[in-house]
């Protein structure tokens, strides 16, 4: 009868876990949602701060080049390596830049730019703003009569959802240019008749699509990164915890939405 019981009670103690751990992700959801809102409000604000923008734009943009010409390069040419052996086999191996070209335009380019670019803005802005969260730097901006998501979070979200759209599209371009060059060197094609079949398979609403979800994936990361942060507690072990949340929530938030970006592209 006490092992009933005990089990019993067990079941009641993971059900009640279950359903805090529920409200609490409908509580959270609840106050990104209202971040978001804040942030829109601030935009239309006088006072609007152009200049921490354009230096957020240098910091998320600028100094994010270097991880994405790398991821780029190397993605393009594994792309062409291995489609041109899985063409080879219907004597199809010529037309490897059109598999490139349209998987990069379509999908690999923009998710692998903003995976990548995620992990870096995302790890950066919630160490920053959570920084300044546990050392009560933001209760003293509103002290002051400032609004801290105007000073501190639209930059960030207004920088990264411009940023990132820019970097896509450098992304893509080296992405066929790596695969060009691995498709000559392993395969003899040469570079002209590559970008032909480029140029006669990819359209414009392929690149258009894919450069289109970079908005919202920009959008996502700095949103996410700056809840992050504000939410942060428990001195700097928080401010770990904050960033390592960040950058995961990030990264799925990415992959889910690309899925349903995609569909909705889809039936359009």
């Amino acid at each position: 009868m006490s092992t009933v019981l005990g089990q019993r009670r067990d079941w009641r103690m993971r059900v009640a876990s279950l359903g805090d751990r529920v409200l609490e992700a409908v509580d959270a959801f609840g106050q990104f949602t209202l971040l978001a809102g804040q942030t829109a409000r601030a935009a239309a604000r006088p006072r609007f701060p152009w200049l921490e923008t354009a230096r957020q734009m240098e910091a998320i943009g600028a100094r994010s080049t270097t991880i994405v010409v790398i991821t780029a390069l190397f993605t393009g040419m594994v792309l062409a390596l291995q489609t041109g052996i899985a063409l080879a086999r219907f004597g199809a191996k010529p037309y490897v830049g059109s598999v490139v070209g349209l998987s990069l335009a379509r999908e690999l380019g923009p998710v692998l730019t903003a995976l990548m670019v995620g992990g870096r803005v995302g790890a950066g802005i919630t160490a920053e703003i959570g920084s300044m969260q546990v050392t009560e730097q933001v209760d003293a901006i509103r002290s002051m009569g400032a609004d801290p998501v105007q000073k501190l979070v639209l930059p960030r979200v207004l920088a990264a959802t411009l940023a990132l759209p820019l970097l896509t599209m450098m992304a893509n371009v080296l992405g066929v240019a790596g695969g060009m060059v691995l498709a000559w060197a392993q395969f003899r094609i040469d570079p002209s008749f590559y970008l032909s079949t480029i140029t006669t398979t990819v359209n414009l609403s392929d690149v258009t699509s894919g450069i289109v979800k970079t908005f919202a994936f920009g959008w996502i990361i700095a949103m996410v990164g700056c809840f992050s942060a504000l939410t942060t507690t428990g001195g700097t072990v928080g401010v770990g915890r904050s960033t390592t949340r960040a950058v995961v929530i990030a990264s799925i938030s990415v992959l889910v939405s690309d899925f349903f970006l995609t569909q909705l592209i889809v039936l359009l």
